[in-house]
């Protein structure tokens, strides 16, 4: 009898943290992460997740609007979620056009790819060291000299300052930015 009160109990507890878990900030990114990983459309690796209260913000660089769809539908349809923040960006084919209107070669070299890993690189570290912007919750992606901002700053003068400083990066020939302006 008394085992099979600890049992149950033990069951008890065990739904408890489950129900406990699928509720707080960690539980629900979490069934969201694995939601994106498991479909097709979506390349999860791209997006980050991060929730507050049931506020989902979803952010990163993805490759079409198709994925970004998805991504936030997928985010939308989660038992939890009251609002979607929607601060994906979808790489722009046309960012980086040579003059002459030809688009770059695809045929990316491993000089290329570490080039864009440099500018990476220093352009997070500018807005790292920047005591206005503590680019810590900007992510950086470069893509053929196209510098990708994605994510939260304080006011509009943090993002021109952010979008500045990664203009003046050596090796940027754009940057394509979406800093959501948050208070709070």
């Amino acid at each position: 009898m008394k085992k099979e009160r600890l049992s149950w109990l033990a069951g008890l507890v065990v739904a408890a943290l489950v129900t406990a878990c699928s509720s707080t900030n960690a539980g629900l990114t979490s069934k969201i992460k694995t939601k994106l990983a498991a479909d097709p459309v979506v390349k999860a690796h791209q997006i980050d997740v991060d929730s507050n209260n049931g506020v989902v913000t979803l952010t990163g660089n993805i490759d079409s609007q198709d994925a970004k769809d998805r991504a936030l539908q997928i985010a939308k349809e989660t038992k939890g979620v009251v609002e979607v923040r929607d601060m994906i960006e979808v790489r722009n084919p046309n960012a980086g056009m040579i003059p002459d209107g030809n688009a770059p070669d695809t045929n990316r070299t491993a000089g290329q790819v570490i080039d864009d890993a440099s500018i990476t690189m220093k352009v997070k570290a500018k807005l790292l060291d920047d005591p206005a912007v503590k680019g810590l919750k900007i992510d950086v992606d470069t893509r053929e000299g196209v510098v990708y901002l994605t994510g939260s700053v304080a006011t509009t003068q943090v993002r021109d300052q952010a979008i500045k400083l990664a203009r003046e990066t050596e090796g940027v020939k754009d940057v394509q930015a979406n800093l959501d302006v948050t208070t709070g």
